[in-house]
């Protein structure tokens, strides 16, 4: 298997990120992955309950970093490449596209929640919890959006949670090493390559307001270009992005 952290396994946990925040407010840095078999208590972006049902994959990397945290952000599009690449693996070549700012989709449909929390350290430098949520075997029914698993895509049985923990947390430590070296610049080439929506018309839900225009692509720190119908780029740092969805 490839280079990456150690990964301590779970039977259950109420959230491998709320797991990674306590080991964090108790001080310790990691690096760890952190997985359980099930989550009694799952979360997604904006306080989303995420299902983990068995045979699907929840897991938490905890890491320090000395980068700033709008920089750190980042890392939400590292974690899409590297469940990108495990769909490739375990579907085909195809099967995946990333939505902004950090949906996994597979045909389309919804099967990877990711969630980054960070936080303070008083010596210095940021703790970080990269939660990563994959349908692997199940995908929830009672869903705001269309949801998928793997196992609807693949002739064989999906992997282990654990054996796809391997394939991802590789893939993450290789993605993350070149964002560690090189900056945002290569994963954003990176993300783009598996881009949904790109030069299509959506609509940019924000907090107060909604926006409409063409996806332009990524700006230089993650924000997605909106071209407004007036010509002019907006730049959405936060929000949820559709394309001909409800």
């Amino acid at each position: 298997m490839g280079v990456h952290p150690p990964i301590e396994a779970y039977d259950e946990l109420d959230s491998t990120n709320a797991e990674a925040r306590r080991r964090a407010e108790a001080g310790e840095g990691g690096p760890v992955w952190i997985t359980a078999a099930r989550q009694t208590a799952g979360r997604g972006r904006r306080g989303r309950a995420w299902s983990t049902k068995t045979g699907n994959l929840a897991a938490t990397l905890l890491f320090i970093t000395t980068k700033p945290a709008g920089e750190a952000a980042q890392l939400s599009f590292v974690a899409a490449l590297a469940a990108a690449e495990l769909a490739d693996t375990c579907i085909g070549p195809g099967a995946a596209k990333l939505k902004w700012p950090n949906d996994v989709l597979i045909y389309g449909r919804k099967a990877v929640g990711i969630l980054i929390e960070s936080g303070a350290r008083p010596e210095g430098g940021l703790w970080m919890a990269v939660g990563i949520g994959i349908n692997l075997a199940h995908a929830p029914q009672d869903v705001e959006r269309p949801a998928t698993a793997f196992a609807e895509h693949m002739a064989a049985p999906p992997p282990a949670p654990l054996d796809a923990l391997e394939l991802l947390a590789s893939s993450f430590e290789r993605w993350r090493a070149v964002w560690d070296l090189e900056g945002f610049a290569p994963i954003a080439k990176g993300w783009t390559a598996y881009a949904h929506g790109l030069g299509q018309p959506c609509e940019a839900r924000l907090p107060n307001q909604t926006h409409r225009g063409v996806a332009e692509g990524l700006d230089a720190d993650g924000a997605l270009r909106l071209r407004l119908d007036d010509g002019a780029v907006l730049r959405i740092t936060a929000g949820d992005v559709f394309f001909g969805e409800a």
